[in-house]
């Protein structure tokens, strides 16, 4: 009943999962991941222990077939899980047993590993390692993409109900403190991958570092107008919304900038973002936000995600 992905990014040491399936809360029962070890997605009547007795022998210096091999070798049941993992050291492997019900199985390539059992199709994991190879970005988008196209090539027989993506990262963590890079969950939806992208980007936008930009572009004309008429119905500002955008306009954004937590990105990278993400912004299709019935709140939001885009994650 569930599907997921399991994937290491090199360059940045992250290691995570992303997962979809019908069942309430998955997000806390299937990823596990630690930045100095790997990560491991358990499903499948999932055996929970295997997420961190798994990150230990990780730890240990198994790869990740040799952890998948003591994890099942203790397991009488061993023949009903499913289970994928990822080291840091670049190992991949699954693991689907006899007994999951079908369709079940699994794909593994550079740096990932895709697993589903009560799958519509076959097509299901090996359209999510297609799309995983050929998305370009960061691990949580290229995460991202991999669950839409299973879910898009047949997904989980059963339906859809809950979504999760889990990253870490060495430092990632609020502050420099900890590992947990990303972590966002849907536990209940009709839509859970795309609510799950939309809490995604709110999280991006307020907790992920960028890096600073070289230029900055200023609001003007009918995007000024229309952002303001937005800041306008949420009361932030009380002027006449025009194309133009001076300092009592830019208060108002200020205003918009510190009621969202949005302070991670100074006042002028947030113009900047919304200048140039407005138009993507408009049609990208999530649950509950833009397209033609667009909420304003929404639209900003999204357009100051799209246009953070062009900045490398720190």
């Amino acid at each position: 009943m569930t599907f997921s992905i399991v994937a290491r990014d090199p360059e940045t040491e992250a290691v995570g999962v992303a997962v979809q399936s019908k069942f309430v809360s998955v997000g806390s029962v299937v990823p596990f991941a630690s930045a100095d070890a790997g990560a491991v997605a358990t499903q499948s009547f999932a055996n929970v222990a295997y997420g961190p007795d798994g990150l230990d022998y990780l730890r240990e210096g198994l790869t990740a077939e040799e952890t998948i091999d003591r994890l099942t070798a203790a397991d009488d049941d061993a023949a009903d899980r499913q289970v994928g993992v990822v080291g840091q050291d670049g190992s991949v492997a699954a693991f689907t047993g006899d007994d999951c019900f079908e369709h079940a199985g699994d794909r593994q390539g550079e740096n990932y590993t895709v697993q589903g059992n009560i799958l519509e199709n076959r097509e299901t994991v090996d359209a999510m390692a297609d799309a995983f190879e050929e998305t370009e970005g960061g691990l949580p988008e290229k995460l991202l993409a991999a669950l839409h196209a299973g879910n898009d090539a047949g997904g989980d027989s059963r339906g859809e109900q809950g979504a999760a993506l889990y990253v870490a990262k060495p430092e990632g963590g609020y502050d420099g403190r900890n590992d947990r890079w990303v972590d966002v969950r849907v536990d209940d939806h009709d839509r859970p991958i795309e609510e799950l992208e939309r809490v995604f980007r709110i999280y991006d936008i307020t907790l992920l570092a960028r890096e600073e930009p070289e230029e900055t572009r200023e609001l003007a004309g009918e995007t000024a107008e229309a952002v303001l008429e937005t800041l306008a119905d949420l009361g932030f500002y009380d002027g006449t919304p025009s194309g133009e955008f001076g300092e009592a306009e830019r208060d108002a954004l200020e205003a918009f900038r510190g009621m969202n937590n949005f302070e991670n990105h100074s006042l002028d990278v947030l113009e900047d973002a919304i200048a140039r993400g407005w138009d993507d912004a408009s049609g990208d299709g999530l649950a509950g936000s833009t397209g033609g019935g667009a909420d304003g709140e929404e639209r900003v939001v999204n357009a100051i995600w799209h246009g953070l885009q062009r900045l490398d994650r720190k």
